[in-house]
C-alpha cells in the first residue's frame, strides 16, 4: 500500500487514540483492532497479535513499539513515524499541562473528580483489552481453563505476574496446550 493512501485518517486515529489512552495505551487495543483489522483490513489478526507480542516483549516503551510496528506494516517508515508521533504527542502535551495545573489547584472539585474518575475508566479499558486478546485464545476447554485459572490466581494472590507468565510458557513448552 502506498503510504499516502489513507495516511491522514490513519494519523488522525492515532491522535485520537492518544487522547483516549487513559491509564495506558493497552486499553486501546479493541478499537485499534476494530479500525486497522476489521474495518480497513490493512493488517490481519495474526499481524496485529504478532506486533503486540513483539512490542510487549521488547524492552522500552512497549505500546510505542507496538504502534511503530503497526505503522510499519501498513505504510512503511512514514507509517511508523505517523503512528508514533500520533500516539505520543497529544497525550503528552495534555498530561504535562494537566499535572502542572493540578499541582497548583489540587483542591478544586473538577481536579479531584478527574483523579477519582480515571480509575474506573482505566479498569474498563484494560478489561476490554484483556477480552479482545483472550477471545482469540479461548479455542478449547484447556485454554479457557488456563485463562480462568490465571485470572483467579492474579485476583486472589499477590503472586508476581512473571510467575504466571513462566507457568504459561511451561504449559505451552510441554505441549499441554
Amino acid at each position: 500500500m502506498h503510504w499516502l493512501d489513507g495516511a491522514l485518517p490513519f494519523f488522525a486515529h492515532f491522535l485520537l487514540w492518544s487522547l483516549l489512552s487513559v491509564g495506558g495505551a493497552i486499553g486501546l487495543l479493541p478499537d485499534m483492532h476494530r479500525y486497522l483489522v476489521a474495518e480497513h483490513h490493512w493488517i490481519n489478526d495474526a499481524q496485529f497479535t504478532s506486533a503486540l507480542a513483539l512490542g510487549q516483549a521488547s524492552p522500552g516503551p512497549n505500546m510505542i513499539l507496538f504502534a511503530a510496528l503497526l505503522g510499519w506494516q501498513i505504510f512503511g517508515l512514514p507509517g511508523a513515524l505517523l503512528a508514533v508521533v500520533g500516539l505520543i504527542l497529544p497525550s503528552s502535551l495534555i498530561t504535562v499541562a494537566y499535572f502542572r495545573y493540578s499541582r497548583i489547584h489540587r483542591e478544586r472539585r473538577w481536579v479531584r473528580a478527574m483523579h477519582d474518575g480515571m480509575a474506573p475508566v482505566t479498569v474498563g479499558l484494560l478489561l476490554s483489552s484483556g477480552w479482545l486478546l483472550a477471545r482469540h485464545e479461548a479455542a478449547d476447554w484447556q485454554r479457557i481453563g488456563l485463562i480462568a485459572a490465571t485470572v483467579a490466581v492474579a485476583l486472589r494472590t499477590r503472586l508476581n505476574p512473571l510467575w504466571l507468565l513462566l507457568a504459561g510458557a511451561l504449559v505451552g513448552a510441554l505441549g499441554w496446550i
